[in-house]
């Protein structure tokens, strides 16, 4: 198991201060990021907390995994690798050209 977390279904004004506090009930954490929309700055519900060991990961998921924040069930698990969007830059489909007979 890793030591980084997926937590999910937080409120939009959740900090990263907040969730360093929360999980820090469950050992060290190296770092806490709330992903944000990037042209709003807006919180997007999500986040990733990562812990100092597996063990301290492992806690923290039996302890928030469901558990109450702000009005909410947390969702806390591993976090998975990202996985590469597929299609490139968008410039997908389409034929182009001429289209008819000239």
């Amino acid at each position: 198991m890793g030591n980084k977390l997926y937590v999910g279904n937080l409120p939009f004004s959740a900090t990263e201060a907040e969730l360093t506090e929360a999980f820090s009930q469950c050992g060290t954490v190296t770092s806490a990021k709330i992903i944000t929309d990037r042209e709003t700055g807006r919180s997007k519900g999500f986040g990733f907390v990562e812990m100092s060991s597996d063990a301290e990961a492992n806690d923290a998921i039996t302890k928030f995994n469901g558990a109450d924040y702000a009005g909410r069930p947390m969702t806390v698990n591993e976090a998975k690798p990202m996985v590469p969007r597929e299609g490139g830059r968008g410039f997908g489909g389409g034929g182009g050209g001429r289209g008819g007979r000239y």
